[in-house]
């Protein structure tokens, strides 16, 4: 039960604008993770940008089980399994930017299509950790049992050899 394991993984691309751009947002973010991705929607006008409230700017997908564990060995690999330690939160998740898609394996430079970075937000847990979501005899994570920020440091340096920056 102190096992950790990947909850999810969310691939955020922002593109700021909708149109063409985020179609080609959203098709790059297809080939990579091979699963249907979901516009993300902006929650304020800003006329500065032309953005009006919900105008679709962004798409988003969350893999989990093992294509959330498929898709994280790729994108270290884009980043070169370096993260700074502020990259980790207080419960052990972890957070970072890939700058270029043209980082990950077989994605290539297309001029029509453009350059774009992704956010990638990885969410770890222990088994058990149900008990705090489910509806019915829902009860709190005891201190013991919750993650901490070094554990999650620990677990991804030995799992994915993870280099820790200061």
């Amino acid at each position: 039960m102190r096992e950790i394991e990947i909850d999810k993984v969310t691939v955020h691309v922002g593109v700021g604008e909708s149109g063409k751009r985020l179609v080609n947002a959203e098709n790059i973010l297809f080939e990579i993770t091979h699963q249907k991705n979901v516009r993300a929607l902006s929650k304020s006008r800003i006329p500065t940008f032309g953005i009006k409230k919900g105008e679709p700017i962004g798409c988003k997908v969350t893999l989990r089980g093992e294509k959330a564990y498929a898709f994280l060995d790729a994108a270290l690999a884009a980043i070169d399994h370096k993260v700074y330690a502020s990259q980790f939160d207080a419960t052990g998740n972890i957070s970072f930017g890939i700058e270029e898609h043209t980082d990950f394996p077989n994605m290539t430079y297309d001029p029509d299509i453009g350059i774009f970075g992704m956010d990638v937000c990885v969410s770890l847990k222990r088994p058990g950790y149900r008990v705090s979501r489910r509806r019915i005899q829902q009860h709190k994570i005891s201190h013991k049992h919750r993650l901490t920020a070094d554990d999650a440091l620990s677990w991804m340096r030995d799992r994915y050899n993870l280099e820790v920056l200061e």
